[in-house]
Formats: structure tokens, C-alpha cells, sequence
């Protein structure tokens, strides 16, 4: 039987409902027998074979290490699109990096060069595009623009910009010459 542990948490995988329910039993067991006990709210047994469930089940997601699991659009090698059981970036996480992003108040940040915010603001997201992007990247799509927005709030600030036709050329003219300058701007075609 596979599983997957990180510090107290785990996922095992079953074949059947009912080897699921032995397993959690099992472990039920086991845990009280040296004075601990499942959390009750965090364990559940998940469907995930999303394509043959015909439905009934109280679960079919779960998050682990910050990626929400459930089921989503996939493309097989024909170019087909059918749904499958696969991770994301989970709200929690995005709420945490929304944060910590808000927190930066890029836009207000003025005294800074680009290259100095760039600096500042390039490890963490890279570190999240790195992270969190190696499954099912749109979902940290919207997180990505919101950075950009700030940065053009910045640009809109620090250069005194009023019109929307002065801001967009000055826009254009920085991504077009820096373009990979921002870790995010890597996936910019994708984004915008």
C-alpha cells in the first residue's frame, strides 16, 4: 500500500472504499494504543478516481503540503480534455502568499530602483512559481497579476504618470526591454 508522510500528516492510498475503511480503522487502533488518536475533522476518506464516480461520496478533495487535490480539466496526448484527479495550489496558501504580498506594499515603494524591487520581490515568488507551480500552474495565475498590478501602481507612482496612454507606453517599454526581469514575468505569456 503507497502513502505519502510529512511530519503528523499522511495520505494513504486505497483501492476500494472498504480497504479504506480497514486502513483508517487500523490506524485508529493503533494510534490509541500509545495514547493518540486521528484528528477528526482531517481525516476522511476521498474519492479520487473521478472518472469512473458515478457519485455519493461526502469527499473528494483533500489538501496536503499546500496543494488542494481535486478533480480538474486535463489534456491527454490526443489533445483530448477529460477530468482527472490532480493538485493545485490551495486557497489557504493563496490567502498566506496574498499576505505576505500585500504586506510588500510594492506600490509604495518609490524609493526604490527596479532593479532593487526586483531583487527584493524575485526569490519568494520564484520560490512559489517553483513550488506551487509545478502542478496545475493557473491557479497561481491571479496571484502573479495582482504582483504586476502592484508593479504598475508603482511605475504609475514613482514616474508621476496621470494618462493611461503615457503609463502604457512606459509599461510596454520596461517589460519589452527587462523581459524575464521579474521571476514572474517568465510565464507571462501564459498570464496576459
Amino acid at each position: 500500500m503507497d502513502f505519502e508522510r510529512f511530519a503528523d500528516d499522511a495520505v494513504v492510498h486505497c483501492v476500494t472504499e472498504h480497504q479504506a475503511r480497514q486502513v483508517r480503522a487500523a490506524l485508529a487502533e493503533r494510534l490509541e494504543s500509545v495514547g493518540l488518536r486521528l484528528h477528526p475533522d482531517k481525516t476522511k476518506i476521498v474519492c479520487c478516481d473521478s472518472w469512473r464516480r458515478r457519485g455519493g461520496y461526502a469527499a473528494t478533495s483533500f489538501t496536503f503540503l499546500g496543494f488542494t487535490f481535486r478533480p480538474r480539466a486535463a489534456r491527454d496526448p490526443d489533445g483530448k480534455i477529460f477530468t482527472s484527479f490532480l493538485p493545485g495550489v490551495s486557497k489557504d496558501a493563496l490567502k498566506k502568499m496574498s499576505a505576505e504580498v500585500r504586506s510588500w506594499r510594492i506600490h509604495l515603494r518609490t524609493g526604490l530602483t527596479l532593479k532593487q524591487l526586483a531583487r527584493r520581490l524575485n526569490s519568494v515568488v520564484s520560490g512559489w512559481m517553483q513550488y506551487y507551480g509545478a502542478f496545475y500552474r493557473t491557479d497561481l495565475y491571479p496571484l502573479l497579476r495582482r504582483i504586476n498590478h502592484y508593479l504598475m501602481r508603482w511605475i504609475r507612482k514613482k514616474y508621476r504618470i496621470r494618462t493611461f496612454k503615457k503609463f502604457h507606453r512606459r509599461w510596454k517599454r520596461v517589460t519589452k526591454a527587462w523581459p524575464l526581469f521579474f521571476a514572474h514575468w517568465k510565464w507571462v505569456h501564459s498570464i496576459w
